[in-house]
């Protein structure tokens, strides 16, 4: 007996089978396939034919004996339907350029205060708000005529099912979504112009959507870092965690929303979860640059693996050059290595020129940022965390790990790799009647997980580092 477990991801996808014997998961990796976007020049969108025949592709090769269907994704993206159900354009990617000023558009007509309260949401252009804001801004005809508007794995739910619904985690993402009312803001669809009546019911994670070709599809947690966060390998409540990939999502698993002045002037976010939780988090860029480097090396000739760049990593002088990862200048993609050599040069700094020491600064700029967010969770929790669990395929980079434990001074223990795999296989096993609930199933995975646990060691230089950070975001230490 095995589920099937899609994890659509920005950068890749992937079809697995996941079978549990009552202690163990197993994965076996059915299908595996690169995810890159089409850029016209005129705007960049998801090649979402290609990712759904993959996908297609790969529940076929393991629908044999399976008894249930999962597909989780990245968040903020979306498809419009016309009248006839029918996906009216490519979806757009949430790096397109086209939301560039367009907070402030919409900040004119609904204040921008009045927007967090509603939907405890953090302030990132690439919401979905702002993604669609542009579309009644330039009066797009797809806008005008859609009947539909679905998240990017509810797209995929109603291509296999017919079942036109958004799911819970997936909608938290768009900040178009109330925590508190349990419903779409359709006050501020109003006043932004959007058409409200193209929204659909919302699911909560473990509803069976429909039947495809026989097996039961069940809505997982369909946002990607909701289902990685099931998947946590934790008996212990007071822990924080950072899903480790193209984003790094840093926050703590909580009963409540958490809307109040504090949440919003440290601009953190209230996303779904599973069982009726909310992820209260900050969404920091994560291996995006090690993804934009190392596609620029590979481009050039250059045939690296991740283990080789992180040994270079490891090779190379400590905080030589620090940036900021969330500057908007590595934002979008392109040569990095001349971005990152302006702004070291910018701010003063030594500049990167051989691959190691590019990589040692992502690394070390990236455990600061990690740094940075833990003090502005810790002011809004009021506590401590006694571990902090990396998860994702950033838990695989030992460097970064290690890194993490020294500068925040606090146990880090990473795996599992493939969290959102085994998250959304969880929540159909739940659905299935095997697992009682999401404790017991942190419970099995903490004890038949192969983790790795990284102690603050060497943190000399961290404190000084962080004092030049904290000096490229212009705050007081």
């Amino acid at each position: 007996m095995h589920v099937i477990a899609v994890d659509l991801g920005a950068f890749s996808g992937r079809v697995m089978k996941v079978s549990f014997d009552g202690e163990s998961f197993t994965l076996d990796a059915v299908h595996r396939f690169n995810n890159e976007p089409v850029d016209s020049g005129k705007a960049l969108r998801w090649n979402v034919k290609r990712l759904w025949r993959e996908t297609v592709k790969g529940i076929q090769w393991a629908q044999e004996g399976a008894s249930s269907i999962g597909i989780a994704s990245w968040g903020v993206d979306y498809g419009l339907l016309d009248k006839e159900g029918n996906l009216i354009e490519d979806p757009f990617h949430y790096r397109d350029p086209r939301t560039s000023g367009m907070m402030d558009w919409v900040f004119k007509k609904v204040p921008r205060k009045t927007i967090f309260q509603r939907t405890g949401v953090q302030f990132l252009e690439l919401n979905t708000l702002y993604q669609i804001a542009s579309q009644v801004k330039t009066r797009r005809k797809a806008l005008r005529t859609a009947e539909t508007y679905l998240g990017f794995p509810d797209l995929f739910n109603y291509w296999l099912t017919s079942e036109k619904k958004a799911e819970f985690t997936h909608a938290t993402t768009t900040q178009m979504y109330s925590p508190v009312d349990r419903d779409w803001c359709y006050d501020i669809m109003e006043a932004v112009g959007i058409p409200s009546h193209i929204f659909p019911d919302v699911i909560q994670p473990g509803t069976v959507i429909g039947d495809c070709s026989g097996v039961p599809l069940c809505a997982p947690a369909c946002h990607d870092t909701g289902s990685a966060i099931a998947a946590i390998p934790s008996t212990s409540p007071n822990f924080a965690y950072i899903s480790s990939g193209t984003w790094s999502l840093i926050g703590a698993e909580m009963k409540e929303p958490l809307i109040n002045d504090e949440v919003y002037s440290h601009n953190f976010t209230n996303e779904g979860g599973v069982e009726g939780t909310f992820r209260l988090l900050k969404n920091l860029p994560g291996l995006w640059l090690e993804q934009e480097l190392t596609r620029e090396w590979t481009n050039k000739g250059a045939v690296l693996s991740y283990g080789e760049l992180e040994e270079a990593a490891d090779k190379s002088q400590p905080f030589r050059s620090i940036i900021d990862p969330s500057d908007p200048v590595f934002h979008s993609p392109g040569e990095m290595t001349t971005r990152i050599q302006q702004y070291c040069s910018e701010t003063g700094q030594e500049v990167p020129r051989s691959i190691g020491e590019y990589m040692r600064c992502i690394y070390e700029s990236l455990a600061l940022n990690y740094r940075h967010a833990l003090g502005g969770l810790v002011k809004l929790t009021g506590r401590q965390p006694d571990v902090i669990h990396v998860i994702g395929g950033g838990s695989k980079n030992k460097v970064l790990n290690r890194m993490t434990a020294d500068a925040l001074g606090v146990k880090v223990v990473a795996g599992p790799g493939e969290a959102t795999t085994i998250g959304n296989a969880l929540v159909q096993y739940i659905s299935l009647g095997m697992i009682r609930d999401i404790s017991e199933g942190r419970r099995i995975l903490s004890e038949s997980l192969e983790l790795e646990t990284f102690t603050p060691g060497q943190t000399g230089g961290w404190d000084e580092a962080y004092r030049r950070f904290e000096d490229l975001l212009g705050e007081e230490t």
